[in-house]
């Protein structure tokens, strides 16, 4: 425990009563000091680290994520006096009130500006609950009172995502950007992706990129449909490749937005390498990709302690007698973790006799997800024996994702158990 210098505590709050005065710190490279490393440490941590500040913090004991956040250092032992030294800014974040005090004295002496966690009115600065819409950030302070200013923060939050708050913007810099929307759902579509659709000029949307979505873009948005129907019509992928260059070409900011994951069998590097190769400035936004998510949103989990040690996702684009055919069908027969299958709506028939003349056996679980995480979304259970007739049975249309294994047998009993 550290008490603070008996010529420098002061008993009365730090802050004058008028108030706090908001500003905009550049702490890029700059020495900034926590003390303390539990859960309050913590959230502060992200944002310090994502502006650039040189983050140091000093606790006795620190949290597992604290201890291997990246970007920090981490002096493990005790505060000392004169550990501000250099710094241009402070937290006393321990649950110790006297430390917190002997922080804020040292800050105090050095001109550097602290703030003070337990008790917000000892300290010289204080934290805005946060938040970013694009390219704008905005703080809120409420004397104080912190739940308040979360609460206005959530607030503006959603009104600047439903429009309800409007930010003039200048315009994206042309380019393009390859989004991923997740797996049907828009509100599964990730928090950068939504912010470069809705700043799009131009989008290139996938027949599986979210509809909702893009009934939400201004009539200004042009759209073009590149579509691949499955067995059915689709536009070329040279086709695509050249409209992204010559719509960017142009000076336009182009979204190409595909349903879960550009790199998951969207052919996204393919598009990626187009455009590097026409001088094209070109993002890659990662989305939730549909061979995961959709079973979890049907409830079965495509790994689990002690049941499945590996998942291998694959096309079925071709079958597994196809020249074209690049997978090891006897070798995935031998496996006994999570098997997962994409497109394999048409062949399943010969998907599943692959893996039962692999010695994959019959009885094998296999569950059958049709529109995932969308609200027709249908969960369609069998074995490996009898998948095929039961796909034919229930008529069972694309998207749908085949996920084969013990996981696939899963019920909402079996969440009822420990595990």
């Amino acid at each position: 425990m550290v008490a603070p210098p008996a010529d420098t505590a002061s008993p009365e709050p730090a802050a004058s009563g008028f108030g706090h005065y908001l500003a905009g710190l550049d702490l890029a490279g700059r020495k900034v000091v926590v003390v303390g490393g539990g859960s309050v440490a913590q959230r502060r941590l992200p944002n310090l680290v994502s502006v650039g500040a040189d983050v140091h913090v000093i606790a006795i004991e620190a949290t597992p994520a604290v201890e291997s956040y990246p970007g920090i250092t981490l002096h493990q032992r005790a505060y000392a006096d004169g550990d501000l030294d250099g710094a241009w800014y402070a937290m006393a974040c321990t649950d110790d009130p006297e430390v917190n005090a002997a922080v804020v004295a040292e800050a105090e002496r050095r001109h550097t500006f602290c703030v003070r966690a337990d008790d917000a009115r000892y300290g010289t600065a204080v934290t805005p609950a946060s938040g970013r819409h694009r390219d704008v950030q905005f703080g809120v302070l409420a004397g104080g009172d912190h739940k308040l200013s979360a609460s206005l923060r959530a607030a503006i939050s959603r009104a600047l995502a439903d429009g309800e708050l409007a930010v003039e913007e200048a315009p994206h810099p042309p380019g393009v950007a390859l989004v991923g929307g997740g797996p049907g759902d828009p509100d599964l579509i990730t928090v950068r992706g939504l912010r470069l659709l809705m700043a799009a000029d131009v989008v290139v949307a996938d027949r599986l990129a979210p509809p909702a979505l893009l009934a939400a873009l201004g009539p200004q948005v042009e759209i073009i449909d590149a579509a691949k129907v499955p067995y059915g019509r689709a536009m070329k992928q040279e086709a695509i490749n050249d409209v992204l260059v010559a719509r960017a070409k142009e000076g336009k900011f182009v979204v190409r937005f595909k349903g879960g994951d550009p790199y998951v069998y969207g052919r996204g590097f393919e598009e990626l390498q187009a455009c590097v190769a026409a001088g094209v400035p070109v993002t890659v936004v990662p989305g939730i990709t549909s061979p995961i998510s959709v079973p979890a949103s049907a409830g079965i989990p495509v790994t689990h302690r002690g049941v499945t040690h590996e998942v291998v996702i694959v096309s079925g684009h071709v079958a597994p007698d196809h020249p074209d055919s690049l997978v090891d069908w006897p070798a995935l027969g031998k496996l006994r973790g999570t098997l997962v299958l994409m497109m394999a709506v048409e062949r399943i028939d010969k998907f599943t006799a692959a893996l039962l003349e692999g010695g994959r056996p019959a009885d094998t679980p296999v569950a059958l997800i049709e529109n995932g995480s969308l609200p027709t979304q249908r969960l369609v259970r069998t074995d490996l024996a009898h998948a095929a007739q039961t796909a034919a049975d229930e008529n069972l249309k694309p998207p749908a994702i085949v996920v084969i294994g013990a996981v696939a047998g899963f019920t909402d009993a079996d969440a009822l158990i420990g595990g």
